[in-house]
């Protein structure tokens, strides 16, 4: 069944800067633009980095217009509208897609979990809603539900499901997946540590956090790879493991909205739960960064 791929290489969960307790889309402006304009394939608004959990009905809604409008079809714009709601997510789903958003990420459900054959049914459910494009998204350690290799299989059989954002960090999981799905669905890293891996095993990029700061190195590990020039991909994923561990070490996104402070992009502000970066942590995450050759 050939299907519609929304983007090959690193497309960045990008962070949903506030201003007091409101969205700044002043910053949030700065930030698509520094995006794209250093190699990012995609921009994905309203994820877990968007903390998009902490977001209003109306202020998720309001987010995915502007960045479909400010984004201007220069790169694909992928609208995080995952619920553990099946009816919230489809409704969800149906207005990014009535928006114009070129695809949707959509997580798994969680507290109220479900089985296997319940995942199929609710991502069946969502994707006849939109029409859309739609990317699953496996982060267990979030939702406390692992998508099994057998049901990405049944997942796959859906025109409209096309890929999967896996953020398991299990390889051989994703080697198993990815044989029984035999090419009906594209997978993209979840997780910045593993991008090279995954390129090995055949997956089509990453929905990466560290590209919030490093878009064009986090984009040319993805490029590289893909022209075969494998040892430099590899040297390259390599030189950013201290930040990607720097960025982690507490929530995400409460570390790469502190480095986006230090940059200038945007003021910082968290929303509850969420509380500010700990002080203990700063030093180690500046020293990643200057390393790492930004300017702060």
């Amino acid at each position: 069944m050939k299907k519609n791929r929304i983007f090959t290489g690193s497309g960045t969960a990008v962070i949903t800067p506030f201003a007091n307790d409101g969205i700044d889309f002043d910053s949030f402006r700065k930030i698509i633009d520094f995006q794209i304009e250093n190699g990012a394939k995609a921009i994905i608004a309203c994820g877990t980095t968007g903390e998009s959990a902490a977001l209003s009905e109306y202020e998720h809604k309001k987010i995915i217009s502007f960045a479909v409008e400010y984004v201007d079809g220069r790169v694909p714009v992928i609208a995080g509208t995952g619920s553990n709601s099946t009816a919230h997510a489809a409704v969800m789903s149906k207005f990014a897609a009535d928006e114009g958003a070129d695809g949707l990420l959509v997580v798994t459900p969680y507290y109220n979990k479900t089985t296997q054959k319940g995942l199929v049914a609710h991502y069946f459910k969502i994707a006849e809603a939109s029409g859309k494009p739609l990317i699953v998204y496996n982060v267990p350690s979030r939702t406390g539900l692992n998508i099994m290799p057998e049901t990405y299989a049944l997942l796959g059989e859906h025109e409209n499901i096309v890929a999967v954002k896996e953020a398991n960090g299990n390889i051989a999981a994703l080697a198993e997946s990815m044989a029984l799905c035999k090419g009906s669905l594209d997978f993209y890293s979840g997780n910045d540590g593993e991008i090279v891996p995954f390129l090995s095993l055949g997956g089509i990029g990453v929905i990466s956090v560290a590209a919030n700061i490093l878009p064009k190195e986090t984009s040319d590990i993805c490029e590289l790879f893909f022209q075969g020039k494998i040892e430099e991909s590899r040297a390259l994923q390599l030189s950013m493991v201290e930040i990607c561990s720097a960025l982690f070490c507490e929530t995400n996104p409460i570390p790469v909205k502190y480095a986006a402070k230090l940059m200038g992009l945007c003021n910082g502000e968290l929303r509850l739960p969420l509380i500010e970066f700990d002080e203990k942590h700063r030093g180690g995450l500046e020293a990643a960064m200057k390393k790492a050759g930004i300017k702060i």
